[in-house]
């Protein structure tokens, strides 16, 4: 069984509440196995953030 990550990035505008975010995330962790991979905050105040997470394709054996 060999796994592949699948990534996505959202982006959150400047003026979004930090609790928002973190609600956000979080049901995407819960409930599509999304975990935070990378964030970036710019100086304006905006926000990116990429996810992942492991796509499992299973291998016949014989």
């Amino acid at each position: 069984m060999s796994a592949v990550w699948e990534f996505t990035e959202l982006s959150f505008a400047r003026d979004s509440k930090r609790s928002e975010v973190k609600t956000y995330l979080t049901i995407m962790a819960e409930i599509d196995r999304w975990e935070l991979d990378r964030v970036r905050i710019t100086r304006d105040g905006r926000k990116f953030v990429r996810l992942r997470r492991k796509i499992y394709h299973l291998e016949r054996t014989a």
